[in-house]
């Protein structure tokens, strides 16, 4: 019996899901990998990050579903934070990091941005025509 759960995401952008993997302090790996999780058993994802304990949390890309989902053994979690806030976080970060693209391919530069005390993130761009 796999111990591995799956979670949905709303997450369609690899390489918005790389950088903001990498802007949480991961180093994420992509291609077709083999998360590892209990007693060897593993599943395929597309984008992992190793844990502490050698076990992985990956994302596999649900091509019907045209989105990734978080793959792991919830019982080899070992991040400061749940699941549910570790995919807030990420989430977050998601979004910056594809409003931040589309601004660019607009033409728009970032001119401030501030984490805020309640933990959003204010962005403001620019555009001179």
């Amino acid at each position: 019996m796999s111990h591995f759960s799956t979670v949905k995401t709303e997450l369609r952008d690899r390489g918005a899901l790389l950088e903001a993997l990498s802007d949480l302090g991961h180093d994420p790996r992509e291609g077709e990998l083999s998360v590892r999780g209990y007693r060897g058993q593993s599943e395929l994802a597309q984008v992992a990050i190793s844990q502490s304990n050698g076990a992985d949390i990956g994302f596999r890309f649900n091509a019907s579903q045209g989105r990734y989902e978080l793959v792991t053994d919830l019982d080899l979690w070992k991040q400061q934070v749940p699941v549910e806030r570790f995919l807030a976080q990420l989430t977050q970060r998601y979004a910056l990091r594809t409003v931040l693209s589309a601004s660019l391919d607009e033409g728009f530069q970032v001119s401030e941005q501030a984490n805020q005390a309640d933990g959003s993130i204010e962005l403001v761009v620019t555009r001179w025509s």
